[in-house]
């Protein structure tokens, strides 16, 4: 964080919904690092206590236990809040399709209730975590903002409408609002287990367990993998930005660079052999294609580069070798 973001925050209070989830409890922990006060909403449905347990004897920190869904806990998290960082959400396509009606409940309900909250102590900026989902069946590449397709799912309509949603409350009650549209976030503290685990984590894990990593298709489908680092720079770039023209807007959040499935199983085994010579070994399986999936995934960050002055530090390479050696850490 640089200096002019932490002068922008000092005595403030972030407020984090999400904030024992993977990216959120990411985002508390800079926060934390800089003494800056955060306020972490969540229900734990997703999010872990484990993620959070190293935060909880901080002053800075306080932690509401609460649904987005219950627009009263959403007021109580927005008391003196300066800033909101909103990453609660349910994710997953596979589950969204599975169960529409919790996807919206949560994703559009539970993030109209953190608009008004917000509006109603006056919260001078909305952050919100948007989704590359959003592109739907738009192939061209790289992904630009203003140019989107239909939705493949109920997830991706919950993150359109959101966006939606933003752009009238900052026209209509003037809440400075800014989407980031995630690629592929992978990094510490990502969850490996459960059905809608994210495919980078759950590589890592069967990869150490010595089972056959499972590819959905033949491989080639690729993605824009991003590195925890590069998104907790984007949201701090857009929570402190002082650029009129940035707010209001949303962004690309990803690295601008794109590694198949096959690529990426390759690289994870080579990293993962430094710890474990017999890894390199092990055979990949296949098996059909998810509905919901696109093929393709890649984001041109030249707008977050323009307006927000984005820099990504972390490529696959790199941001893989962290991973890598966090979950070897962590898992074993």
């Amino acid at each position: 964080m640089t200096q002019e973001q932490q002068d922008v925050l000092k005595g403030k209070q972030v407020l984090i919904t999400g904030g024992a989830g993977f990216i959120g409890s990411n985002l508390c922990e800079t926060l934390l690092n800089h003494h800056i006060k955060v306020v972490c909403l969540d229900n734990f449905s997703t999010g872990k206590r484990e993620n959070i347990q190293p935060f909880l004897d901080n002053p800075n920190f306080k932690l509401i236990e609460g649904d987005i869904r219950n627009l009263e806990d959403c007021q109580k998290a927005c008391h003196q809040s300066d800033y909101v960082l909103h990453e609660a959400a349910l994710g997953s396509v596979p589950r969204s399709i599975k169960d529409p009606i919790t996807t919206n409940a949560v994703n559009i309900s539970g993030f109209l209730n953190m608009l008004v909250a917000a509006r109603d102590v006056g919260v001078k900026r909305f952050v919100y975590a948007a989704s590359s989902s959003t592109y739907g069946d738009h192939e061209a590449l790289p992904k630009v903002e203003d140019v989107i397709g239909k939705p493949l799912s109920p997830y991706a309509i919950t993150k359109y409408v959101n966006e939606l949603y933003a752009d009238i409350f900052y026209k209509t009650y003037q809440l400075d609002t800014i989407g980031l549209r995630y690629f592929n976030v992978f990094g510490k503290r990502q969850d490996p287990d459960g059905a809608y685990a994210a495919v980078i984590p759950k590589f890592v894990q069967q990869l150490m367990k010595h089972e056959s990593p499972v590819i959905n298709g033949d491989g080639s489908y690729s993605r824009d993998f991003t590195y925890i680092d590069n998104v907790v720079q984007m949201n701090l770039l857009a929570l402190t930005t002082t650029n009129q023209d940035a707010v209001n807007q949303v962004y690309n959040t990803a690295y601008g660079d794109r590694t198949t499935l096959l690529q990426l199983v390759e690289l994870l085994k080579d990293y993962l052999s430094d710890f474990d010579k017999t890894i390199q070994n092990i055979p990949i399986k296949h098996r059909e294609n998810r509905a919901g999936d696109i093929p393709h995934s890649l984001a041109s960050v030249d707008k977050a580069k323009q307006l927000l002055n984005y820099n990504p530090k972390y490529n696959i390479q790199n941001g893989l070798k962290k991973a890598v050696s966090w979950y070897w850490k962590h898992l074993k």
